[in-house]
């Protein structure tokens, strides 16, 4: 199976559904399709693997060691949940964040630490220095023929993380913003350029949406 399952869910779930690694290996079609989250697409998958699954003698006390990690991270996992739904029962009773929630691609966690960090909106005078705030409004760092810029001293780094997971998510749920993401690209600008571009035109529908206390909308030209 491929490396990047790790994490998954169902991998997760596959991985502790024996007492050990070459249990897995043996495992049926039906016991398979038991397993929370695996349905048939993974099924296949898994199986395709049992086809040509070798392991190394030392398995089982290496086993043992992994299946351990798997249980850590299923205990983290449903620990993290818990703490997302916390903040959901916490976010609905701030006006702020359910303007935010609206946002195509703004999820629970993100918009919970952008609105934590920002506080009241009245702090900021204009949505310039908002975004500058979020970091999503570089400053030019330019001398001869060097065209460049830096990034300023009193962002919040906190609130800038959250921001380009939020906006990166954005760009594939509004077809707009994906556009304006993938013109930033052609244009030259790296991944990360291109998020905090967008970024900048969200600074924008933020600070409007919270001092006018508005849902986002999505409006077709």
């Amino acid at each position: 199976m491929a490396i990047n399952s790790i994490g998954q869910v169902w991998y997760l779930n596959f991985l502790s559904s024996a007492p050990s690694l070459p249990q897995l290996a043996r495992k049926r079609k039906s016991s398979l399709e038991a397993i929370p989250g695996v349905g048939r697409k993974y099924r296949e998958v898994i199986q395709r693997w049992q086809q040509q699954a070798v392991f190394a003698d030392d398995v089982e006390w290496v086993g043992e060691m992994i299946l351990s990690d798997v249980a850590r991270m299923q205990e983290l996992r449903a620990e993290i949940n818990a703490l997302d739904k916390k903040i959901a029962e916490l976010l609905a009773e701030s006006e702020n964040a359910q303007n935010l929630l609206s946002i195509p691609g703004f999820g629970v966690t993100c918009v919970g630490e952008i609105v934590g960090e920002i506080g009241s909106i009245s702090r900021f005078t204009t949505e310039g220095s908002l975004a500058m705030y979020l970091s999503m409004a570089p400053l030019n760092n330019e001398s001869g023929n060097y065209r460049g810029s830096k990034t300023p001293k009193q962002i919040n780094k906190r609130a800038k993380m959250a921001m380009m997971t939020a906006v990166d998510r954005h760009r594939h749920k509004v077809d707009q913003s994906g556009r304006f993401y993938q013109k930033k690209k052609q244009e030259g600008q790296r991944h990360n350029q291109a998020v905090r571009a967008l970024g900048r035109h969200l600074c924008r529908v933020i600070f409007k949406l919270l001092t006018e206390q508005r849902d986002y909308e999505l409006r077709s030209k």
